[in-house]
């Protein structure tokens, strides 16, 4: 069976913690910061935890490595 590689997409948008939780940056902040509120532009700045489900989902199919 050959190697599996990783997506190098995946490679840029996610990060696996030490423990094994996987970490990517807010979605809605590419484009149309005028409609959104202080509030909101502040709080999807940095990173955050994907849910236990979708993170076992990127690390099965996009990271099989990490």
């Amino acid at each position: 069976m050959p190697k599996l590689k990783t997506k190098s997409g995946a490679k840029k948008r996610f990060k696996v913690t030490a423990t094994g939780k996987v970490m990517a940056a807010h979605a809605g902040k590419r484009h149309g910061m005028i409609k959104r509120t202080k509030k909101q532009i502040r709080q999807l700045r940095g990173t955050r935890v994907l849910f236990k489900t979708d993170g076992d989902n990127i690390k099965k199919f996009f990271l099989p490595n990490a």
